[in-house]
């Protein structure tokens, strides 16, 4: 994962994006073969009748622009140029279309990416977030599986911009996010909230199932200039209850986080009085 989410969506969207115009251009020369092939077909069907004519065109007394024969097969001509001609006008505007179409596309899905997920971290957002909550919470209610919210909190992260600067900041942050997608599944939600808070949201996950989660994000370092910070945080989860709101879940995983917090922070009080 990147350590800036625009440039990583920028780069996601520009290679849908030639992806699109190479299908695009596949396309394209697909549909003038054809179109050159429905005229060439045309053309030879007009030369072949000009061919059954020439005998009457020859044997006419009159001048060649005055002959019968020859005068239908020249108008015959001239409306096969002016279909080609038409057609090859519509077929450019067509083509012109389909190409800003792609490009609106392309552009209204990055505003959009970039409207749900964190610019540093890559990961979602709040806004994300709060409305996935309320989309799993459905899902559990209806189809009665589990599902886990877990909050998190970066241990001493204000000590580390402190002592470091906010570019150290940024690449625990960054890392920490960064192994919080690499834990989890597909289906997982990882977001940021803010600052240093992070949320998971783990459908089809009951409570039992979050240390094995926690074991994955042990021992996790970010390497700032060649020194290595150790990155720590404090957690707090909540099951889901059937009846359950998602303000009732998000205010018991913080309560649950607040604790841990305390009593990390006692921990440390006893092996450094």
């Amino acid at each position: 994962m990147s350590n800036n989410r625009k440039s990583l969506v920028d780069v996601t969207e520009q290679e849908r994006l030639r992806e699109y115009l190479a299908k695009f251009r596949l396309l394209q020369r697909h549909e003038w073969w054809e179109w050159g092939l429905s005229l060439g077909i045309l053309l030879l069907l007009t030369f072949a009748v000009a061919s059954l004519s020439i005998t009457s065109i020859l044997q006419d007394s009159n001048p060649l622009w005055r002959s019968g024969p020859f005068q239908s097969i020249a108008g015959l001509v001239f409306l096969i140029f002016l279909f080609g001609t038409y057609s090859t006008y519509e077929k450019v505007l067509i083509n012109r279309l389909r190409l800003e179409l792609i490009e609106r596309d392309s552009y209204s899905s990055l505003w959009r990416d970039l409207a749900l997920v964190d610019p540093l971290t890559g990961l979602y957002n709040r806004r994300f977030a709060e409305r996935r909550l309320k989309i799993e919470i459905s899902t559990a209610r209806r189809k009665g599986t589990a599902f886990t919210i877990a909050l998190f909190d970066l241990d001493g992260f204000k000590q580390i911009n402190d002592l470091y600067g906010h570019p150290a900041g940024d690449s625990v942050l960054t890392t920490f996010a960064r192994h919080l997608q690499q834990a989890t599944r597909a289906m997982d939600t990882a977001a940021r909230l803010g600052g240093d808070e992070f949320m998971l949201l783990l459908p089809e996950c009951d409570a039992s199932m979050l240390p094995l989660l926690l074991e994955r994000l042990e021992s996790i370092e970010a390497n700032v200039d060649g020194q290595r910070i150790a990155v720590r945080f404090s957690v707090g989860w909540k099951e889901y209850e059937y009846g359950s709101s998602e303000q009732d879940l998000m205010d018991a995983a913080d309560r649950a986080l607040y604790l841990n917090k305390q009593d990390r922070k006692q921990a440390v009080l006893l092996r450094h009085p």
